[in-house]
């Protein structure tokens, strides 16, 4: 697995995930509690929160639906913050794994390292083995 170091268009992604969840966040009913951000190839970014429910909406899928619906098809890089301050960075969970297998397989993901810092990794290597039979 190949992790690479973010780059300050990445750090200004992060940011804009903060910019999502700070005035959105609800720590009382914890409907809000991600933020996520997706940068198109052509440099547009789009922003989404998550929608708690039954069977909710990962702050992921709705920034990715953002981008979709406003006709966006080829997607650079996303990442998703979790908290009141969106100060912590989150791995894609499995539901957003195989969204971004099936969506955006050639991006970026922006992900918490076992070292501690922060790395980002080609979304396709989150999903081994996506629709393949296994060896």
């Amino acid at each position: 697995m190949k992790l690479d170091t973010i780059t300050d268009t990445d750090k200004e992604l992060i940011e804009m995930a903060r910019k999502a969840i700070i005035p959105n966040y609800d720590g009382i009913n914890y409907n809000h509690t991600v933020g996520a951000a997706v940068r198109c190839k052509n440099g547009r970014i789009y922003t989404g929160v998550n929608v708690y429910s039954l069977h909710g909406a990962c702050a992921e899928q709705v920034a990715i639906g953002a981008a979709i619906t406003a006709g966006e098809r080829e997607f650079d890089s996303i990442v998703a913050v979790e908290g009141e301050k969106g100060d912590r960075i989150l791995p894609p969970c499995g539901n957003c794994r195989q969204m971004l297998s099936d969506y955006m397989p050639d991006c970026m993901v922006i992900i918490p390292a076992a070292d501690g810092e922060i790395k980002k990794i080609d979304a396709k290597e989150l999903l081994p083995f996506a629709y393949e039979v296994q060896p």
